[in-house]
């Protein structure tokens, strides 16, 4: 990479102390925010000669400048790391989905009567919180265990405006609530319940396993086997609960386990969550980080995860080891208020709990790479493809495609749908009403719709021409001529015009473009063999059926078909419901609409006096609604 002096002599000068950097774009644009132990040797790695990711690079070659502030601490450079990131979200920086949420168990200790609660998001509020509860285990298993188990309220009364009167639901008379709404049950023996279901939530399943087993006995000795299959069913979930325990671990702690994959273009991050000593599963995701190394950059990941989604496990586990593990450690602890454990175990379960994240996130590399190679080939790959195999002179970059619908020429329309780089730009289509064709005729109709389209760009032509003119005069003003409003797509010049039909739809269309077909390059698509059919040649191309290039000009074609016929139906349907009210002089849609609403139908708008009519419409519009219809009777 190139760097002019100035850059080149910050380097230098860079002290060998903590802190944050920020890298700016030339026009000081926010590019990346990191922190560093020893800014100078953090720093100089991005710029110095050596190999580099390609994300690295990528951002490197954009930095014009970057600054830095000093910190007393590795501790102080993470928290300040956190908060400029969450304030200025730079680009290349690891900010994860905002809608990332997961379902915790969450249960108000300080209230007098709590009760269980399913949350996505984590207050400081003093509340217990449980959880995350995913793959094979959801929240709603746990909280249908609790209330099979345990006699706590599920409803969200407030328990201090319920009226003497009030009676207690259904579940105090089948024994599955205390009922505290009556004041049956005093918060001491209430909050011994609650204590029976923290304690369970934190890994003693012993006592609700006992207590379900005695019940679903119970049912089964008076006969209700209803019931008994319902017990049958809880203790099959609590058994799936703890078969997920893991040996060798204390039954109460909870725990985070991290790792990261990277293939130096893509990089994707694993977590596994422990909780009361049991795996209750795990997430993944691709990220977007330029971190020197895949351990600052898992650091990093920790860091915002945490972050944002507020839960901090007593204990992290890494997959590799961590530059600055004990600041990390510090700072967790700093936000959970209690000592948190950060370590790269090198055996044992945890390691073998770290080696399972890694695996995670290698698999799930392996198959977002294999997405994306994909959808690179359907878009990106399939535009090159087509350009080799038609011989165009440059890469359909732009690609436009124009379709006709209409049912036996009535209600004619065409679409126009534009694909940006082999993929849909929706924003970028455009409908026509077909006004000067009369009949049944396709190869007018494109004409007319081509003919339109194009002079929409010959007139932006002319207008920057005249812009260039002007601008070889001092003094004038060369934007007075300018519109204010610009259409983006009708402005833009395609590279590639495909039309939906055979060779007589593209001769048809050559004639009426003109100059055009110097400039863009047409071709048309047939339907039933899928022939490619280009100007000058009576043959037709014939891509292979299994190219990326023939299925992108089936996905335009397609979808210019659909968008057509979508935008005939909905033409034709305004039409048929156009009320003959319209046709009537002074009256309009909405009078028009209001007279049907009142009257019902247009039979009784007939039979109406003026003065009736009067009372839904003004007297202009009665008027000549009464004299519409009775005035030849007249």
């Amino acid at each position: 990479m190139y760097m002019n002096d100035i850059l080149r002599q910050k380097i230098k000068d860079l002290p060998s102390s903590p802190g944050v950097y920020i890298m700016y774009s030339c026009s000081g644009q926010i590019l990346y925010i990191g922190k560093a132990k020893v800014l100078k040797n953090r720093v100089s790695q991005y710029f110095n000669a050596g190999v580099k990711t390609e994300k690295v690079a990528r951002m490197v070659s954009k930095v014009y400048t970057f600054d830095y502030i000093l910190t007393r601490n590795e501790v102080e450079a993470l928290v300040l790391e956190n908060n400029l990131i969450k304030q200025h979200k730079p680009p290349y920086n690891i900010l994860l989905k905002d809608d990332k949420s997961y379902p915790f168990i969450r249960i108000d200790v300080k209230a007098d009567f709590p009760r269980v609660e399913v949350v996505r998001k984590l207050k400081a509020d003093g509340a217990k919180y449980f959880g995350p509860y995913m793959q094979g285990i959801s929240s709603k298993d746990i909280t249908d265990l609790i209330y099979s188990a345990f006699s706590l309220r599920s409803c969200s009364l407030n328990m201090g405006k319920v009226p003497p009167s009030h009676r207690p639901c259904l579940n105090y008379h089948i024994g599955r609530c205390l009922a505290p709404c009556t004041g049956s049950v005093s918060r001491e023996e209430y909050k011994k319940q609650v204590d029976e279901v923290v304690s369970f939530l934190s890994g003693n399943d012993k006592k609700v396993e006992d207590m379900l087993k005695s019940r679903m006995q119970a049912a089964s000795e008076r006969e209700d086997y209803e019931q008994a299959l319902y017990y049958k069913q809880k203790l099959d979930v609590l058994d799936k609960l703890v078969r997920r325990q893991v040996t060798a671990l204390p039954k109460d702690l909870n725990m985070d386990v991290f790792a990261i994959a990277s293939s130096g273009l893509n990089t994707v991050a694993a977590v596994l969550f422990v909780r009361g000593g049991k795996l209750l599963g795990g997430d993944k995701q691709v990220i977007e980080d330029v971190s020197p190394d895949e351990k600052s950059a898992l650091s990093a990941y920790i860091s915002r995860y945490t972050s944002q989604v507020g839960y901090i496990a007593d204990e992290v586990v890494t997959s590799l080891p961590l530059d600055d593990e004990e600041a990390m450690a510090e700072y967790l602890s700093g936000l959970k208020g209690k000592k948190v454990n950060v370590l790269c175990p090198h055996q044992g379960v945890r390691r073998q709990l770290a080696d399972m994240a890694q695996s995670n996130a290698k698999d799930f590399l392996e198959k977002s790479l294999s997405v994306r190679e994909r959808h690179d080939n359907m878009t990106v790959g399939a535009m090159m493809q087509l350009g080799e195999l038609l011989s165009l002179p440059r890469i359909p970059a732009r690609m436009e495609c124009y379709d006709i619908s209409h049912v036996s020429g009535t209600d004619k329309v065409a679409s126009m749908v534009v694909f940006i780089n082999g993929e849909p730009a929706r924003g970028h289509y455009r409908k026509f009403h077909i006004r000067e064709v009369e009949g049944n005729n396709d190869f007018a109709s494109l004409q007319e719709a081509l003919s339109r389209r194009l002079a929409h760009l010959e007139e932006e032509e002319n207008k920057e021409e005249k812009v260039g003119k002007e601008e070889e005069f001092e003094g004038e003003n060369n934007c007075a001529d300018l519109p204010q409003k610009q259409d983006v797509s009708f402005n833009s010049m395609p590279d590639l015009i495909v039309i939906d039909g055979g060779k007589g739809q593209l001769s048809s269309v050559l004639e009426a473009v003109g100059k055009w077909s110097e400039k863009i390059n047409f071709i048309s698509l047939a339907k039933r063999e899928e022939e490619v059919f280009v100007p000058h040649q009576s043959e037709p191309v014939i891509l292979p059926r299994d190219s990326y290039a023939l299925k992108l000009l089936q996905r335009i074609r397609d979808e210019a078909h659909r968008f057509a016929i979508t935008f005939h139906r909905n033409t034709r349907g305004k039409r048929m419901r156009r009320s003959s009210l319209e046709d009537i002089p002074n009256v309009g849609a909405v009078n028009a609409k209001k007279l049907l609403k009142s009257f019902g139908t247009i039979a009784a708008i007939r039979q109406a006096t003026v003065p009736e009519l009067m009372q839904v419409v003004n007297r202009r519009a009665a008027e000549s609604v009464y004299e519409y219809y009775n005035g030849e009777e007249e």
